[in-house]
């Protein structure tokens, strides 16, 4: 890329960065939109709608540097800052897990589950970026919902989502999992663990370097967290109170099984859009 863009249209900037990143991203034009869209301000739309508008110094610049980012395997979120999740803008940062799209399913499923006018008390374990708990706490404004995480820096961005959004009826703890939640009965609890195995090949090269690896990997098998929510949960649901977990989308049989063997009933799972078995509920006993 040129060592400054100031003469370029933003057609040449997009078609420039779409070359240098073809190597890297399955989607070069996209990523290469999304970051001129957050240094100039101006929507894609825009960008088709007038591909020959000159680019800023100042912004042609401050492109050149995200390419450089971007080429070097940081997620387009972590750049931004920002990551769409549920139609809410939710921060995002090294700290936290990426929201994914996939993920929206157990939100899916969490409404299902509560009233748009009765009062309910939710559980979002591993809440991270606050992206599933604050989903639901949005849709349902009568829902309580406890928000745990044991890391600090990820309830800080949870905490800055839930001021940004204007969302109050979340209430966010620190803590492993159950830990700080001695004592509390709730009517849903719902979870998103870590669920990769140490040495599972699936995993991208680039998700294990930049995203938190304590929120990926669960362990030798995968299956430590789930495992552990599923054995402990009954001593934190309420009579009938359902449990609804996303997991990796070949770990769905085995899920089941610990559930029905934990005491849970009503044991289903739901798939994703592509097909795959990615979230299972259950109700306790």
């Amino acid at each position: 890329m040129p060592a400054t863009l100031s003469s370029q249209t933003v057609s040449d900037a997009l078609h420039t960065a779409t070359v240098m990143l073809e190597r890297l991203s399955s989607s070069p034009r996209l990523d290469a939109e999304l970051l001129l869209e957050y240094v100039t301000g101006l929507s894609r739309a825009s960008f088709r709608a007038s591909p020959e508008r000159e680019l800023p110094a100042a912004a042609g610049w401050s492109f050149q540097q995200l390419i450089k980012r971007r080429m070097k395997g940081e997620p387009i979120a972590y750049i931004r800052g920002q990551q769409e999740f549920w139609s809410l803008l939710f921060e995002v940062s090294p700290a936290v897990l990426i929201p994914r799209p996939e993920t929206e399913l157990l939100v899916e499923r969490a409404l299902a589950h509560l009233s748009s006018d009765r009062a309910a008390r939710v559980a979002d374990l591993g809440t991270g970026s606050g992206a599933i708990a604050l989903s639901i706490a949005h849709e349902r404004p009568a829902t309580t919902v406890t928000a745990v995480d044991c890391s600090p820096a990820a309830l800080d961005v949870a905490a800055r989502n839930a001021a940004r959004l204007s969302i109050k009826n979340v209430k966010f703890t620190q803590g492993d999992w159950f830990a700080p939640l001695a004592g509390q009965r709730f009517e849903l609890i719902v979870a998103n663990p870590p669920y990769i195995a140490e040495n599972d090949l699936d995993l991208e090269p680039h998700v294990r370097k930049q995203e938190p690896v304590n929120a990926l990997i669960s362990g030798p098998s995968g299956l430590e967290a789930l495992e552990h929510i599923i054995t402990s949960a009954p001593g934190y649901l309420e009579p009938a109170g359902s449990l609804l977990l996303e997991h990796g989308w070949k770990q769905a049989p085995t899920v089941r099984n610990l559930l029905v063997r934990s005491g849970f009933t009503h044991v289903r799972s739901h798939a994703d859009l592509a097909g795959h078995e990615r979230v299972t509920e259950a109700r306790s006993g």
